[in-house]
């Protein structure tokens, strides 16, 4: 298994949520990793915000822009089958097993380190365990090792090969590394196996979208919304599509759906606001721009965008604060040209109330 490009993959962040020591939970693991903004920064209005879309180019400077990436599901002791798992706790009963429950254990402590010996130990204990593997390959994606984490996922499925959800990780493993052409591979086999996995169209989703195919990342996002009703994420991405085609009430009716399922959603409460900009609602824009500041205060772009509404609005002195605090959190990203677009959108400022 074969990852290129790996020396330019993002920082990957991710949250293991865990509602039961044994058993898949159906809650998700969400990786919300930065994106780079694409809009032509020599346009010297004061109403232009950069998007935060999904983007090939992974050489990223910031930490606080936000937006979808592949997504996995939480830990196992036991090996899933095809149909939902339980979340009925189990007592181990192979020492391999109760090694994956001291794994699960140490990434609840977030102890990545020790969940990874844990886990190797599980895999020397029964090679042949698709289970053993599969949280390998977690932990080690959580630790940022994809390419180790993509050969666990392999493994997981080779020691079951209708292990639907190692085929997902293992797709989004090798999204992640840029190997398109194999990740389609392993995820297609997943949604052959489990035809309504929500989480396998929705990465099919971003993969097209990686390969400019539009029409067909919208219904993969579609179908992952019927088959995955209460995730966020396909909402956002199908909100991301409207906007960019200049849909932008459609826009804003998904990124209000992502909102409704989790309004600790900083991205989604940006794009909405952006999509407000784009129909000339800078005052609702505002209240959009602001919540994505509150949860996520190093969300440098909200504050820059929030400033230029405030700006749009002869909020001036408002406006010039969320401009400067935009400017602070780019220098402390180390992101010296968005931290100079900011103080210039204040000279501007300062030139418009002395009337030049």
């Amino acid at each position: 298994m074969s990852l290129r490009k790996v020396k330019n993959l993002t920082r990957y962040k991710a949250c293991l949520v865990l509602l039961a020591s044994m058993g898949v939970s159906s809650a998700p693991l969400l990786d919300r990793v930065q994106a780079t903004e694409r809009q032509d920064t020599s346009d010297s209005s004061l109403v232009e915000l950069p998007t935060l879309n999904l983007t090939t180019d992974s050489e990223l400077t910031t930490d606080d822009e936000l937006t979808a990436a592949a997504r996995t599901l939480p830990l196992t002791t036991k090996q899933p089958t095809t149909k939902q798992p339980t979340t009925k706790q189990i007592e181990p009963s192979t020492d391999a097993e109760r090694a994956i429950v001291q794994g699960i254990n140490f990434i609840r402590q977030g102890e990545i380190l020790s969940a990874i010996s844990a886990f190797e130990t599980a895999v020397q204990l029964e090679p042949g365990s698709a289970a053993a593997q599969y949280n390998l390959g977690l932990a080690l994606r959580q630790n940022e090792q994809l390419q180790a984490a993509a050969n666990a996922f392999w493994l997981a499925a080779q020691a079951d090969p209708d292990f639907a959800l190692a085929y997902v990780n293992l797709g989004a493993a090798l999204l992640e590394g840029d190997n398109l052409e194999q990740a389609n591979t392993y995820l297609s086999r997943a949604i052959e196996i489990e035809p309504e996995m929500g989480l396998a169209h929705y990465n099919i989703g971003l993969l097209r979208q990686r390969q400019g195919d539009v029409a067909a990342a919208f219904e993969a996002f579609s179908r992952a919304i019927t088959y995955s009703p209460s995730a966020p994420e396909s909402h956002y991405q199908i909100g991301l599509i409207y906007q960019a085609q200049g849909e932008h009430t459609q826009a804003r009716r998904a990124f209000q759906n992502a909102i409704d399922i989790d309004f600790n959603y900083p991205a989604a409460h940006y794009n909405l606001g952006v999509s407000f900009i784009r129909q000339n609602s800078p005052e609702t824009a505002i209240i959009a721009f602001g919540r994505a500041t509150e949860l996520q205060p190093t969300f440098g772009h909200a504050h820059y965008a929030l400033g230029l509404a405030l700006a749009d609005l002869a909020r001036y002195e408002e406006a010039k604060i969320r401009l400067q605090t935009a400017s602070n959190v780019y220098i402390a990203k180390g992101d010296a040209q968005w931290a100079n677009i900011a103080q210039q959108q204040i000279a501007r400022i300062e030139n418009l109330q002395s009337g030049f």
